[in-house]
């Protein structure tokens, strides 16, 4: 029993305690995306920071670099060893989700009667003096929210924000931030997003996933309602995608509940009754990577439009992007400050990133790890090279991320990678997950590769104009360089200055 932690998704309102409050706060898990983000806010604050994570990674390093005390590999010990070399004890553990009851640092801390938070919960207390922009959504969060952080920034509202992934031209995954708004990234994975006070709340989609922690598609469904349910009375936003059956069915049976406590529903899409409608789309030519639109405010006294390029592919993005413009209109951008601004996302880490360009053929890694995402990334993939009937082809490598998810979506995932030219698909990642009996990657009905065999194949089979793709939340990022590494032993040299340019 550990009565000192805030399980997530417990709260549904913001700590009260000041951020000060928390003392010396020594993180479990320090180099993963969320965690490592709520250390440099911390850090940024003025909170005094440590941490320990199980291997050595390069974000480490860089919090060594800061003065940051850094354990490697996780020991009870590693406690007193900190606060001998911080000389003050430490008083809150920050833990991911998987640094729980059972790792010898989180035991230890319980034992000395620390108090201990969720990551979320850390990133709330952190949010405690801003105004906040959250963004939720099956698909799309990390994206939209690093649009939206872009966006401000180039405005000029200096916003903090939290991502799951380093912010092209931002350089991080999280800052402080001067402004008064902050954009966080919120997950439902673990219901996390539960521990937020959003006063503009982002839904992009909604569908069936993390079955492993919610059991059935209702749940999931109702872990959004109840997102919706943390807008303030009177003053709260919700943005919500106008495409999205599941965002629709939401909307359908809590919209005049929203309504009635004064929160405004603003929707965005392709759809006519859009509040923010996207109309004139076009894919810029093959060769690029990049696409214009123009967005209508229908809901303006007297109708306002602007035009917005993009330099990432993909009607998904023109939809992340129309949404991060609707928040920043409630946040008080106006619509065409936005729409320049916007322009200025150059992309974020693993999703859809030029790893290396090889006589012409170029090689992308995504973090599609759900079978609309991996759909979503090859249509951009189809229109970067010129859509159907133009000579370019589209040959990607996949990995099924855990046995729970291969075993629900496994004929999905076989369905969508049937929009590549080539196909290879490796062994599934297991994550955290034991394997299940029977569930394998050999489920998805398509070509099952080992990493070298994949490599030799989607290097063979480009050419000129293609497009390569590496997909999946687990290790097949790693396959990005092999793979121009192979293309350059086979045709050529790589392309000066392209290798690890993020769109």
């Amino acid at each position: 029993m550990t009565p000192a932690h805030d399980q997530p998704g417990a709260q549904t309102a913001r700590v009260s305690a000041p951020l000060q409050e928390l003392g010396r706060v020594h993180f479990l898990g320090l180099a993963g995306v969320g965690v490592s983000a709520v250390a440099r806010l911390m850090h940024a604050a003025g909170v005094p920071v440590s941490g320990t994570d199980a291997k050595e990674l390069p974000v480490l390093e860089e919090f060594r670099q800061a003065g940051v005390p850094v354990r490697v590999g996780y020991a009870a010990q590693n406690v007193a060893s900190v606060e001998e070399e911080a000389g003050e004890p430490i008083s809150t553990i920050v833990a991911s989700s998987v640094a729980a009851a059972g790792n010898p640092e989180y035991d230890e801390a319980v034992r000395r009667g620390c108090r201990i938070l969720h990551r979320s919960q850390g990133l709330a207390r952190v949010m405690e003096s801003f105004r906040t922009i959250a963004v939720a959504g099956t698909h799309g969060k990390t994206t939209t929210s690093s649009m939206a952080a872009v966006l401000l920034n180039a405005a000029g509202a200096q916003p903090g924000f939290a991502v799951g992934a380093n912010v092209a031209g931002l350089g991080v995954n999280a800052e402080l931030g001067a402004g008064e708004w902050f954009v966080a990234e919120a997950d439902e994975s673990d219901g996390s997003l539960l521990n937020y006070s959003p006063e503009i709340a982002i839904i992009t989609n909604i569908e069936a996933d993390h079955l492993d922690h919610y059991g059935t598609a209702e749940a999931v469904d109702d872990v959004f309602v109840r997102f919706t349910q943390l807008l303030p009375d009177a003053a709260g936003v919700l943005v919500a995608c106008a495409d999205d059956a599941g965002v629709q069915r939401l909307l359908d049976c809590e919209g005049p509940q929203l309504r009635e406590r004064g929160v405004e529903i603003l929707t965005y899409g392709f759809a006519q009754d859009a509040s923010l409608r996207i109309i004139e789309h076009h894919d810029h030519a093959s060769g690029g990577s990049g696409q214009s639109f123009t967005v209508v405010d229908a809901r303006a006294q007297v109708p306002a439009q602007a035009q917005v390029t993009l330099s990432v592919p993909g009607r998904h993005n023109a939809l992340n992007a129309a949404a991060a413009i609707a928040a920043a209109g409630r946040a008080g951008v106006a619509l065409t400050d936005a729409a320049t601004a916007v322009r200025t996302f150059q992309g974020t880490a693993r999703r859809f990133e030029l790893r290396g360009e090889v006589g012409g053929i170029r090689v992308f890694d995504d973090y599609a790890h759900h079978p609309t995402e991996v759909a979503a990334v090859l249509a951009a993939a189809r229109s970067a090279v010129g859509g159907p009937g133009s000579g370019g082809s589209v040959h990607a490598v996949f990995q099924p991320h855990l046995y729970s998810r291969t075993q629900a979506f496994g004929a999905e995932f076989g369905q969508a990678l049937q929009a590549a030219d080539t196909v290879a698909v490796l062994e599934v990642y297991p994550a955290r997950e034991e394997p299940i009996p029977g569930v394998s990657a050999h489920l998805l009905g398509q070509p099952l590769m080992d990493r070298d065999q994949a490599v030799s194949a989607l290097a063979s089979a480009a050419k000129p104009g293609d497009i390569v793709l590496t997909l999946g939340a687990g290790d097949v990022t790693a396959l990005g360089q092999p793979i121009v590494a192979e293309l350059q032993r086979r045709i050529g040299r790589v392309e000066p200055g392209e290798a690890g340019h993020s769109l």
